[in-house]
C-alpha cells in the first residue's frame, strides 16, 4: 500500500464523538515510551503527523487521522500509567475499554511493545484481556534497530514461550524500527489485506 495522503482530522475523549463508523480502523496503543508516536510517523512517512514527546504519555485523547481518504490510523493513550492519579488512570483505562470494546469499525489493534525488554506483566495482561474480550489484534515489536538480530530472535523467543502458556499460537507480529523503516511495508501490506474484507 502507498500512503498518498495522511491528516490528522480530530481528538475525543469517549468513543461516541468519534467520526462516523463507516471506514475501517485501526488503532495502536502500547506502554509509555514504546515510540507509538515515531512509529504512527514511519508508516505515514509524515515527520510530526503524531506529535512525538521526551515526556512518556502525552497521549490523552483518541486521535484519529485519515489515511488516504480510506481508512482511520488511531493514535491510543499509552495503558500502565505510573505517574498519575488513580481517577486519571481510571478515567484513561475507562475511555480505552470502551473504545477498544464499542466501536465498531475498529478492525485490528495494534498493541506495540519495546522488543529491548523481557515480557512486562502489563503487556500481556493487556493482550489477554483483548482476547478474552474476542478483539483482534497484532503485536508490533518496536525499536528493533537497537538490537542485534541474534537479540532480537532472542527476545521474540522468549515472547513466544510466555504467550504460549495461554495462548494456542503465538498472535500475529511484525518487528519494526521507526528509525529505518523495517517492518512498515508488512504493516501496511496487512493493513491492506484487512480493508479488502470490511463492511461497514
Amino acid at each position: 500500500m502507498k500512503i498518498t495522503q495522511a491528516s490528522f482530522l480530530m481528538s475525543n475523549s469517549t468513543y461516541q464523538q468519534c467520526p462516523k463508523a463507516d471506514k475501517p480502523e485501526y488503532a495502536f496503543i502500547g506502554r509509555s515510551n514504546v515510540g507509538k508516536s515515531s512509529l504512527i510517523n514511519s508508516i505515514v512517512r509524515k515527520k510530526n503527523l503524531a506529535k512525538t514527546s521526551q515526556t512518556p504519555g502525552k497521549t490523552q485523547l483518541i486521535n484519529h487521522f485519515f489515511i488516504n481518504e480510506d481508512w482511520y490510523l488511531v493514535d491510543l493513550p499509552g495503558y500502565g500509567y505510573a505517574k498519575v492519579s488513580k481517577v486519571e488512570r481510571e478515567k484513561f483505562e475507562k475511555m480505552i475499554n470502551e473504545y477498544l470494546t464499542l466501536r465498531t469499525n475498529l478492525v485490528c489493534t495494534f498493541v506495540l511493545i519495546d522488543v529491548r525488554h523481557e515480557p512486562q506483566k502489563v503487556d500481556v495482561e493487556f493482550m489477554q484481556k483483548l482476547g478474552e474480550n474476542g478483539l483482534p489484534f497484532c503485536i508490533v515489536f518496536t525499536k528493533a534497530d537497537k538490537l542485534s538480530n541474534t537479540a532480537v530472535n532472542k527476545n521474540l523467543a522468549i515472547y513466544e514461550q510466555i504467550m504460549l502458556e495461554t495462548w494456542e499460537e503465538m498472535p500475529q507480529y511484525f518487528v519494526t524500527s521507526s528509525v529505518n523503516g523495517t517492518g512498515r511495508e508488512e504493516i501496511l501490506a496487512y493493513i491492506d489485506e484487512l480493508n479488502q474484507g470490511f463492511k461497514p
